[in-house]
């Protein structure tokens, strides 16, 4: 898979969230920015995006996917950290 595949199956599947996608192969780095993170747990919001591709993950075509999620105000805070 490419990271773009990745992405469409993401956005396809999770409505209003942004998604930055790296990696290669079965391997990827995906970070998700959505008000849909809002409210939930760091484990509530992992298995969401998770649940969003399980069928790749029990298929083998995702194989090890680290995950980073924020709604858009931790988003602006953490990247306005790294600009600092």
């Amino acid at each position: 898979m490419h990271p773009s595949d990745v992405k469409a199956l993401l956005e396809s599947r999770i409505d209003n969230c942004e998604f930055h996608i790296q990696g290669e192969g079965c391997d990827f780095q995906v970070t998700a920015v959505g008000d849909v993170f809002d409210g939930l747990s760091r484990v509530k919001r992992q298995q969401l995006v998770y649940g969003a591709l399980s069928d790749e993950i029990a298929s083998g075509a995702l194989h090890a996917i680290t995950i980073r999620t924020y709604t858009p105000q931790q988003w602006q805070a953490a990247t306005e950290s790294k600009g600092a």
